[in-house]
């Protein structure tokens, strides 16, 4: 509800919880949207964000991942069944939940993966650029049976590195 005590459209619940989140509240941001999901439960934004915040704050990995999944099967039914065609880049948001959905639930490389979905729908989200840059993934270890820090691999991944610059 808005301060005034009218019903908020989905458009306003969505503006609401990404100012909130943006100031970093993410408690009141997952407060407001948990009557907008209840109310607008075919709005596939409300729903990812709705679901990446129950996975963060609630401990509910599972059903936040579930959420956000959901949300990106119902965006794309409304592309399919859009005149006008949807935006496209829209659905980097909501790859951008899940993906944080997923990290919240301690699963990195899940997280990573979808993030990178999301950059193959918009290369220039800044959101999907600064939280793939906070996930640090690591390049591949070049002899995967020795552990990272051997130095063996150390010294076999920089001949690699040099030989793909001389290249």
């Amino acid at each position: 509800m808005s301060a005034s005590g009218d019903e908020l459209s989905p458009a306003g619940y969505l503006r609401g919880a990404r100012a909130l989140l943006a100031r970093g509240r993410k408690r009141d941001a997952y407060e407001l949207l948990k009557p907008a999901v209840v109310k607008y439960a075919e709005d596939p934004f409300l729903l990812s964000y709705f679901g990446y915040l129950a996975a963060l704050l609630e401990g509910k990995y599972r059903n936040g991942i579930e959420h956000c999944m959901q949300a990106i099967v119902m965006f794309e039914k409304m592309v399919l069944h859009s005149e006008e065609g949807v935006e496209e880049k829209l659905k980097a948001v909501l790859y951008l939940n899940l993906g944080r959905a997923y990290l919240a639930g301690g699963k990195k490389k899940d997280a990573f993966e979808t993030m990178q979905k999301g950059l193959r729908v918009d290369k220039q989200n800044k959101e999907l650029l600064a939280e793939l840059g906070r996930l640090g993934i690591r390049k591949y270890v070049p002899l995967s049976f020795l552990d990272r820090s051997n130095p063996i691999n150390a010294l076999v991944g920089r001949m690699l590195r040099r030989t793909v610059k001389d290249q």
